[in-house]
């Protein structure tokens, strides 16, 4: 008996060692890629629905699977990734939304610090049938994030590596 309460005791011991060892590695870990953006609308991500507001984000690996974790005043969600490319386009980090049915959905979320163009998934969009679809050009007096009449571009404001 005085053997099985010694192990218990010393098997509790260990656990605790253990989840506090975790809990000081944890601590140090540094994330990959992490910043801010705000949405001015409603938007979908993924499988998510972001209400409009400002969000901070975090990517803690550069590996796959590429997973975000996003927070916002009243909202958090994890999304990830369906892939991920080493083409950038912009100089600076930006989420590029398009417009389907008169819904935001972010196609793309660039992200040049790593070199990596993260892609996902969104509904497919309508065709207009035999009528020709038409670019509006913006006017001059528009932000430069308009891109289109159904994409968009958010400023995504990072804290690098």
């Amino acid at each position: 008996m005085i053997w099985a309460r010694r192990l218990k005791l010393l098997t509790k011991f260990g656990v605790v060692a253990l989840a506090m060892g975790a809990l000081a590695t944890g601590g140090k870990a540094q994330n990959a890629y992490q910043g801010k953006f705000t949405l001015p609308s409603e938007t979908h991500w993924g499988g998510a629905t972001l209400p409009t507001g400002d969000y901070t984000f975090l990517l803690p690996s550069t590996g796959s699977p590429y997973t975000l974790y996003i927070r916002g005043e009243k909202f958090a969600a994890i999304i990830v990734a369906s892939a991920a490319d080493e083409k950038v386009t912009s100089g600076h980090a930006q989420l590029n939304l398009v417009d389907i049915a008169d819904v935001q959905n972010v196609e793309t979320f660039e992200a040049p610090e790593l070199g990596l163009t993260f892609s996902y998934g969104t509904p497919p969009q309508k065709h207009m049938g035999g009528k020709e679809a038409h670019q509006k050009m913006a006017p001059q007096t528009a932000p430069t994030s308009q891109v289109s009449e159904n994409r968009t571009s958010i400023a995504v404001h990072t804290a690098g590596r």
